[in-house]
């Protein structure tokens, strides 16, 4: 339910536009003015041309798009013509069109004599008048593909060339370009297209196409050096980068090499340079350029949602702490403002500190310290923590974390005041395939968290198992109908609820988990009030639909409940909420809004909800 979260360095404060909105603005910042604007009024005109191709032809001109924007004296309005007409008769080629005409007029007067006069008629504004003439649409015909090494298939329709097909010009550029790209997969960084031969023989309105490509020699990575860095050590550049010296070249290991960097969070910019080919084995030096980010960040937050008030939270961190990519992080965040008194706010603060690259680069260790205070209906706790973990990244989709954690917490719930120390070794494993974070319309997200612990001060053993999967699914291929869903379950062996931290029980409700009922308010009650459970079911489900650019619409149907037994006896039917949101797409992800309603609400909870964030509810 976040609703802004701001974070910047201490530079000078520009001004910025979010939302439609201008802040900083000063009256100094205008557009550059245009020297002697010439006014011209374009018309297009396309002889025989079908409605659909003139409406595309009217897209493609920047004389007709761009006529509201007066360009410099006559010389830049004669420099437009120029390109507009490049622009027109590429347009025509990507069509398949190779015998069409683009005639350009500029009150009367053609281009070409417009050009060799560097002069217009008088009249103002100039009348610019577009004459095309489209042409016929020419097919493949004979088609040749061959290489110099590589061994590249020879069958046109395997690079989509097929005789007879039409011959849009996009479709020989998006040859060539995998050609070069299965060349360089294959180990060959300096393949090209050597010769390229087309012809147009407009009597038979066949083109044929000839392309030789030179996949020069094979490559392997050679040594690999740093330039740019300040602060970091380029020795943990290379190490994190694991661009494998001596391996076959591969642009897979340059992608992973990128991602990996700019994943430690340390570099504005990160470029990989290739040199080339050395000696007799074929070794490829590669030059790793970066430009590091400013090392102290600060940042704030805000939430809100009608059940649970307002949220603000602030951090500060100190990037590169020791020169490899080590993190120290502070936050600290205050809840429920407008809903509690100052004394039953929830408060939280935290000091973690995060190092890459020990024992290995796709390992990293973190460690943290945090205290807080909950104050859900359902009870009040006051807790510190202390955990460090081990992370591992297995693969692309696929990384876990170990380690351990000591939790101390003090509460009041329906069971009375008591005090809890966890001693606990945490593990989680998370596959994520999803193509988009913040607004996925593909993949799937999976995680399963378990831990076993001892209570020290109760003497009580338990175990907390509990496992979460997404799945997202586009009806058409524009994305613009999506299904989303979601389903969560857990368990607690614990000799009973009452030996568990209510803080560590399972208890359902908000904005994360059943919209429409008040926040961890539906789970096993006691006297009426919520105890919390030991087992959870949550299921959620939505339809997204984007109607336009930047506006969504989206319905949804979320269930679930927590149960006493460590696993679901259903003795308490499913609890059930329904709503309806709208979508703000900007670009760094979804302003959500959403209204809930609960089919089945009891005690604390509201007749509707109303959450508003940033991305998608999962």
């Amino acid at each position: 339910m976040i609703l802004a979260f701001l974070s910047f360095t201490a530079t000078q404060v520009q001004a910025f536009e979010l939302f439609g909105w201008k802040f900083f603005e000063s009256s100094e910042e205008e557009q550059e003015a245009v020297l002697d604007p010439l006014p011209y009024e374009a018309e297009i005109s396309v002889s025989a041309g079908e409605e659909e191709t003139t409406s595309e032809l009217k897209s493609a001109s920047i004389l007709v798009q761009e006529q509201s924007k007066p360009p410099s004296g006559e010389a830049g309005l004669l420099s437009r013509a120029l390109s507009d007409r490049e622009r027109l008769v590429a347009k025509l080629y990507s069509d398949g069109r190779y015998g069409g005409t683009v005639d350009i007029s500029l009150n009367g007067l053609p281009l070409e004599t417009a050009l060799e006069q560097s002069d217009l008629p008088d009249a103002r504004p100039v009348k610019v008048n577009i004459l095309i003439n489209p042409g016929p649409a020419f097919t493949f015909g004979k088609v040749s593909v061959s290489s110099k090494g590589g061994d590249l298939s020879t069958d046109p329709a395997f690079w989509g060339l097929t005789g007879g097909d039409v011959a849009a010009s996009g479709k020989i550029l998006t040859a060539e370009n995998r050609i070069l790209s299965i060349l360089r997969g294959r180990g060959y960084p300096k393949a090209r297209i050597a010769e390229r031969r087309i012809t147009a023989d407009h009597s038979s309105k066949r083109l044929d196409v000839t392309l030789l490509a030179d996949a020069g020699p094979q490559a392997r990575f050679g040594r690999v050096s740093v330039n740019g860095t300040k602060v970091t050590d380029p020795d943990f550049v290379v190490q994190q980068a694991m661009l494998p010296e001596g391996g076959i070249y591969s642009p897979e290991d340059l992608a992973r090499a990128r991602k990996r960097l700019n994943e430690l969070g340390i570099f504005s910019s990160i470029r990989l340079v290739e040199g080339e080919i050395e000696g007799p084995d074929g070794s490829l030096p590669i030059t790793i350029e970066v430009s590091e980010r400013k090392r102290h960040v600060i940042g704030a937050g805000a939430s809100w949602s009608s059940t649970e008030g307002f949220g603000v939270e602030a951090y500060w961190r100190r990037r590169n702490l020791f020169g490899r990519g080590e993190l120290l992080s502070i936050d600290g965040s205050v809840g429920r403002l407008g809903n509690e008194s100052l004394a039953d706010l929830e408060y939280s603060a935290r000091i973690a500190f995060e190092k890459p690259g020990v024992f290995g680069p796709l390992t990293s260790f973190s460690t943290s310290l945090g205290a807080k205070q909950e104050n859900p209906d359902a009870y009040k706790s006051r807790s510190i923590t202390f955990d460090a973990y081990l992370n591992h990244q297995f693969g692309e989709t696929l990384k876990g974390r170990a380690g351990a954690e000591v939790y101390y917490a003090n509460e009041d719930d329906v069971f009375g005041e008591a005090d809890y120390l966890l001693a606990g070794l945490p593990a989680e494993l998370t596959f994520d395939n999803r193509d988009d974070l913040l607004n996925p319309s593909k993949g799937i997200f999976a995680a399963l968290f378990m831990e076993p612990a001892y209570d020290t001060l109760n003497s009580n053993a338990m175990g907390f198992v509990k496992g979460t999967v997404s799945s997202y699914f586009a009806l058409d291929d524009s994305k613009r109908f999506i299904l989303a869903g979601k389903a969560t379950a857990g368990s607690i062996f614990a000799p009973s609820v009452e030996a568990i931290p209510a803080s560590r029980r399972y208890i359902a409700g908000g904005g994360g988990s059943i919209r429409g009922y008040a926040y961890r308010n539906v789970g096993p009650r006691v006297d009426g009030e919520v105890t919390g459970g030991r087992s959870i079911i949550e299921l959620s489900g939505e339809v997204r639909i984007q109607v336009t650019e930047t506006i969504g619409v989206v319905g949804f149907v979320d269930a679930g409940n927590a149960y006493e037994d460590s696993f679901p006896d259903f003795s308490e039917g499913l609890k059930v909420g329904v709503g309806g949101g709208l979508r703000y797409f900007t670009p760094i992800g979804p302003l959500r809004i959403d209204a809930a309603v609960p089919l089945d609400p009891e005690k604390d909870d509201p007749d509707f909800a109303l959450y508003v964030g940033l991305s998608q509810a999962f």
